[in-house]
């Protein structure tokens, strides 16, 4: 069945969505399945990775229903179901429509927001109101619908976890106002905190318009002189239309994101766990899913494929009995775990570019904990890898490659041949 499909199909409901610039945009979501070799994969947005309780049993019912009932978590917290049936994509996104996790069709893969997972938990600035407001504003545009699945909106509480991704817009809290920073631009300008998500959604709206001769998908794509075009012409229609806009000042961009770590927050006011290798099996899901009803309802994906639990837990204790019961399930639930810090991509068998079962690779040479994270690419795509500074490990077909990644740098790269033994030394050095 799937070998008649093509590598990124849209479903029945699909129709009418945004037409798709020249070369297409492969990116997958709910109405646009991608084949791999384990089946159709979709990828369901979900807006600063914060899910109800209910919206999470919807997400497993679908992964139950028509996948192999795991839960992938992806790079930009959003959550992708796998080995499913070509044909189930209408019966899919009714259901997501139903749980309220599909508003609208032609915006399905333009809701990519990131937001800083312990906003509002720990004493800093909560995100609630950006969130809401800026995916309300991007669905409502008829603009916005051709943005790319890769444009990626992030809104960062001030502590720079979110601003370090890469966002092609950001809004960073900032006193009783933010900051806006378009593309990786050191020089962000001021706007008062209320103008933030339209002030995101003018900038995702210069940036298309930027984008139309030069075919770019990300802001990063444009030629240095159109990216420092669009900037300009953001702050001029600011302050036409409101009067909104400071002058630009420098903040550079964080070069290394700062996670949560796993365990308590606040008094404490959270829980986190990471998932080893972002694969969620159905009963880990339900447990997190409980957990979540219990202790206040929400559940937030992390861009590090981890989960943060805000909750009334009223008592250390109460922390303490929930995290025990996630670490027994075999979540990562404190920071000196051997897989905190391990990524990898889907790899052999599931993805047929894939030259290796990095998966098995990478938990075959988990050790100690090192300083770097690290992540395992089956192939040269390196797909869902991080930013910042990381231990770069790729399959070649006859062996490995190990590098030391700081931003756009990359250290001169050492070959490894296919030993367990000496692969795992080669990787633990290389964090250390």
């Amino acid at each position: 069945m799937l070998a008649a499909m093509p590598d990124s199909a849209p479903s029945p409901l699909s129709a009418g969505g945004p037409a798709l610039r020249g070369g297409g945009d492969a990116c997958p979501g709910t109405l646009r399945l991608h084949r791999a070799d384990d089946g159709a994969l979709a990828r369901v947005r979900v807006p600063g990775g914060v899910l109800s309780a209910d919206r999470a049993d919807a997400l497993l019912a679908a992964a139950e229903r028509f996948g192999d009932g795991e839960l992938h978590l992806t790079s930009r917290g959003n959550v992708q179901l796998r080995g499913l049936d070509a044909a189930c994509g209408g019966a899919l996104a009714e259901l997501l429509t139903a749980a309220g996790l599909l508003p609208s069709a032609a915006h399905e893969r333009a809701r990519n927001i990131v937001a800083s997972p312990l906003a509002g938990l720990d004493g800093s600035p909560a995100l609630s109101g950006w969130l809401s407001e800026l995916d309300g504003l991007v669905c409502g545009s008829a603009a916005a619908a051709s943005l790319s699945g890769r444009f990626l909106f992030a809104l960062d509480d001030g502590r720079g976890d979110v601003d370090a991704l890469g966002a092609d817009v950001t809004l960073i809290a900032a006193g009783d106002g933010c900051l806006l920073r378009i593309g990786a631009e050191d020089e962000v300008f001021r706007i008062p905190a209320g103008d933030g998500p339209r002030a995101a959604l003018l900038a995702a709206g210069t940036f298309l318009r930027a984008a139309r001769d030069s075919g770019a998908w990300r802001v990063k794509d444009l030629p240095d002189e159109v990216r420092a075009a669009v900037g300009a012409d953001v702050r001029a229609e600011l302050v036409r239309t409101a009067g909104a806009a400071g002058p630009a000042v420098r903040r550079p961009r964080p070069r290394t994101a700062a996670p949560p770590a796993p365990g308590p927050h606040g008094s404490p006011d959270a829980i986190s766990v990471d998932v080893p290798l972002g694969r969620l099996t159905p009963a880990q899901w339900r447990l997190l899913t409980e957990t979540a009803r219990r202790h206040g309802d929400e559940l937030r994906l992390t861009p590090w494929r981890g989960i943060v639990v805000p909750g009334a837990f009223r008592r250390p204790k109460d922390a303490a009995d929930a995290l025990g019961a996630l670490a027994a399930a075999g979540l990562i639930t404190a920071p000196d775990s051997p897989w905190a810090g391990v990524g990898a991509c889907i790899g052999h068998p599931g993805c047929a570019k894939s030259l290796s079962d990095v998966r098995a690779e990478a938990g075959a040479a988990v050790g100690p904990v090192g300083r770097l994270p690290v992540y395992w690419s089956g192939c040269e795509r390196r797909c869902g890898h991080p930013h910042g500074e990381w231990i770069d490990v790729v399959a070649t077909p006859d062996g490995h490659r190990v590098a030391h990644v700081r931003g756009e740098h990359r250290a001169p790269r050492a070959a490894v041949r296919n030993d367990p033994a000496e692969l795992a030394a080669a990787v633990a050095a290389a964090r250390a």
